[in-house]
């Protein structure tokens, strides 16, 4: 596990510890199962589950006696049963792990890790949705240009984009209640899934006692398709948190600086240039992403497995699951810090609204002079032909370029419209219009006017 990286929360679903504390209810459970079919004698049962309980309450302890004795044995799970023998110092321990294989109590206790730790990132990205939300409606109708390409396209608000943000990882919180009952699935059917040993009741009977659901059939392992979605959704959730990495990225560079990571006091941003402020964290999680898709890559090649089971996907998954839950737990822990710190520049937004000249009200033009009568195609080429003229006096280094300015002046345009109707279009009330009904639709309304709302964003720096 990548122990840098770790919470404590995430850390301990994904500890040696837990990991026995599960593999000792199975065994206890299965036990208690036998009990009611004739099969395990009560007082028998009864020091079984002393000898579990004993090791229970010291975990640390069994996982270090399994540890002395796997280095002679060279098998977790027997080493870990003969822990529990010792303990149960009985003739009844010769009940223990009766009827079981070693994937049963593996698969099943790895089940519940997984659901455990998926309620951890449920718990995570309901935290990171209130933090968007309250920043979206912070800024629900703080101009800014929209970009396709990287070009200036038509004006949209730093609120609809965040709006945006709040519905993706929205899919993600849906896609973890999906993903938690995917995996909520336990095996305890044998050595190929038979249950030439143990009766489907055992099974069960324990998967009941762990919140898990029987596998409808299995070989000796559950079917790895099911754990390769379970990544695969991990990584998809961690492609979100890169999406928006490179959107914050890119409105920080020193000729946009329309939003900035929190830069904290006593912080450097680099060892030779003292001016610097990079998006670093943004970049941290750029990075993440990659690892847990390269681990989502891992998993899938873990499906195709010999006959009834072999052992190939065991060690890439004692690395690739705990690591992916601890780095995308961690993630969320960053991004919530990131966006609820966020400065935003309102003003670098309206300055760069500025710089395509007004040429966002192209399409709206073009769409007016459609209703007036024009074909498209006529339409089309007066409104670029204005737009191309307004470049080239900019590229001329002259200070009057204006697209609404270069429209009123062609007498073909200008023909069309009553006067004050094309300063009326070329608006940013006009493109703004339908944002408020938007954060209705989204249930992203706010509850008091937004004007009325404290505003976290300052002024940027200015462009020199």
């Amino acid at each position: 596990m990548i122990q840098r990286y770790s919470r404590p929360e995430m850390r301990a679903i994904w500890s040696e510890e837990n990991k026995l504390s599960l593999w000792l209810d199975i065994e206890e459970y299965a036990s208690e199962a036998l009990v009611s079919h004739r099969v395990v004698p009560k007082q028998d049962f009864l020091k079984i589950q002393q000898g579990c309980q004993a090791w229970r309450g010291d975990t640390a302890g069994l996982f270090a006696r399994q540890r002395e004795l796997e280095k002679v044995l060279n098998h977790d799970v027997i080493a870990f049963t003969t822990a529990v023998t010792e303990r149960i110092n009985d003739p009844a321990s010769r009940w223990l792990h009766f009827g079981l294989t070693s994937s049963d109590i593996v698969d099943t206790a790895f089940a519940v890790q997984m659901v455990q730790s998926t309620d951890l990132l449920i718990r995570d990205v309901e935290a990171l949705l209130a933090v968007i939300a309250r920043r979206a409606r912070e800024h629900q109708r703080t101009p800014c240009i929209g970009r396709s390409h990287g070009i200036h396209g038509e004006p949209t608000t730093f609120g609809l984009k965040l709006a945006l943000m709040h519905e993706e990882f929205s899919r993600a919180l849906a896609r973890f209640w999906h993903l938690r009952t995917v995996v909520a699935l336990g095996k305890l059917s044998g050595a190929v899934g038979t249950h030439a040993h143990l009766p489907p009741s055992v099974e069960a009977h324990v998967c009941q006692r762990l919140g898990l659901r029987p596998a409808p059939i299995a070989t000796q392992v559950i079917q790895r398709d099911i754990h390769a979605e379970f990544m695969n959704g991990l990584a998809l959730v961690a492609s979100g948190f890169e999406h928006w990495a490179v959107e914050f990225r890119h409105l920080q560079r020193t000729e946009v600086l329309e939003a900035e990571e929190p830069f904290t006091k006593g912080q450097k941003g680099s060892s030779a240039m003292p001016h610097k402020r990079n998006p670093i964290t943004w970049e941290r999680l750029t990075g993440l992403a990659r690892v847990i898709r390269g681990n989502a890559v891992s998993a899938m090649e873990n499906v195709a497995l010999w006959h009834e089971r072999d052992i190939s996907h065991s060690s890439v998954e004692r690395i690739i699951f705990p690591d992916s839950c601890t780095l995308l737990d961690y993630m969320f822990g960053l991004l919530n810090r990131l966006m609820d710190g966020l400065l935003v520049y309102p003003e670098n937004m309206r300055k760069n609204l500025g710089l395509s000249l007004g040429m966002w009200n192209s399409q709206t033009v073009l769409l007016a002079l459609i209703r007036k009568g024009l074909t498209r195609e006529e339409a089309y080429a007066l409104v670029q032909r204005n737009a191309m003229k307004t470049w080239e006096v900019k590229h001329a280094g002259r200070d009057d370029a204006d697209f609404l300015e270069m429209l009123k002046a062609d007498p073909e345009v200008a023909r069309h419209f009553k006067k004050g109707e094309l300063e009326s279009l070329c608006s940013l009330d006009f493109h703004l219009k339908e944002v408020d009904e938007r954060f209705r639709a989204l249930g992203l309304a706010s509850r008091a006017p937004v004007s009325r709302r404290r505003s976290r964003s300052r002024t940027g720096p200015k462009v020199r």
